[in-house]
């Protein structure tokens, strides 16, 4: 659930006045909670630094505080980059869900002898987003992200648990057209629709395939489709603004296994991930 509160407080030797914090709160998502002060300053409020790093790791706890870093600088440099409500362009700063499929679609060569009803599934994974939107007119604009997931695939049914690819990070390169709607005031719903290449990079095979002779792991590099549903709320006219973004991808790839040089199992796999995303948003 995404909660916006709004609160005064005071602070005579910061501001010397009275400033609002508008609060976007993740009660579910590694980061709890991105505040907003007043009209020029960001800060991130996160659960406690050994509690975040033992529930996802280092990397995205350093990760997600440089991207909360780069959002509260871009929204503080107003006197260099003056912000619009009605800018040609958008940077937003988001904590994103990746939910992908992976289930096995075919299977093309099995070597190693798999059991009847094998079946897979690949994990969950929180990380931060960066995305760029350009507007050609109020309505219409083109979006791309930039971030890093990484997923493993186990596998269910007769060989449920089995860890089959290790540590698979992928770059969904997106680009999306979006309309939005309305006369470009408040509340600003959008859909929006695109290609996508999944870029595949240092995929491992698991512990049990490894258990199985596979030495070595490959995922194929696809092209894509991807729909896109959100919305963006501005928080002043300076174009600081929060958003809320929903992708559902539609992509396959192959996956292949090998022992030493020799191929010994390939499969296709249906990825379709949702990819979810809430944070911040400054256009200028």
């Amino acid at each position: 659930m995404l909660q916006l509160s709004a609160h005064w407080f005071l602070k005579a030797a910061e501001f010397g006045d009275h400033r609002p914090i508008w609060k976007l709160r993740f009660p579910r998502l590694p980061i709890r909670e991105i505040a907003y002060v007043g009209d020029f300053s960001i800060r991130l409020v996160a659960p406690i630094r050994d509690q975040m790093a033992n529930a996802q790791g280092p990397n995205f706890m350093k990760n997600t505080l440089k991207l909360a870093a780069a959002a509260a600088a871009l929204a503080m440099s107003g006197t260099a980059i003056a912000g619009s409500s009605d800018g040609k362009i958008q940077i937003k700063a988001l904590a994103t869900l990746v939910a992908p499929d992976g289930k096995i679609t075919s299977f093309e060569l099995d070597d190693i002898g798999l059991p009847a009803g094998t079946q897979t599934k690949a994990d969950d994974n929180f990380v931060p987003t960066i995305a760029a939107e350009y507007f050609f007119t109020p309505n219409i604009s083109l979006e791309t992200i930039c971030c890093v997931t990484q997923h493993d695939v186990t596998g269910t049914g007769p060989l449920d648990g089995a860890g089959l690819v290790s540590n698979a990070n992928i770059i969904p390169a997106t680009l999306t057209a979006k309309y939005h709607f309305g006369d470009g005031s408040g509340f600003k719903p959008y859909v929006g629709a695109g290609p996508t290449y999944f870029i595949f990079i240092d995929e491992k095979a698991g512990a049990t395939a490894q258990a199985l002779g596979a030495t070595r792991q490959k995922m194929n590099d696809k092209v894509g489709f991807a729909l896109q549903a959100g919305f963006d709320l501005p928080i002043n006219d300076k174009g600081l603004g929060l958003s809320v973004d929903a992708k559902r991808y539609f992509v396959n790839t192959t996956a292949r296994w090998f022992a030493g040089d020799t191929e010994v199992l390939r499969t296709r796999h249906r990825i379709d991930p949702w990819v979810v995303s809430a944070g911040l948003a400054y256009r200028f």
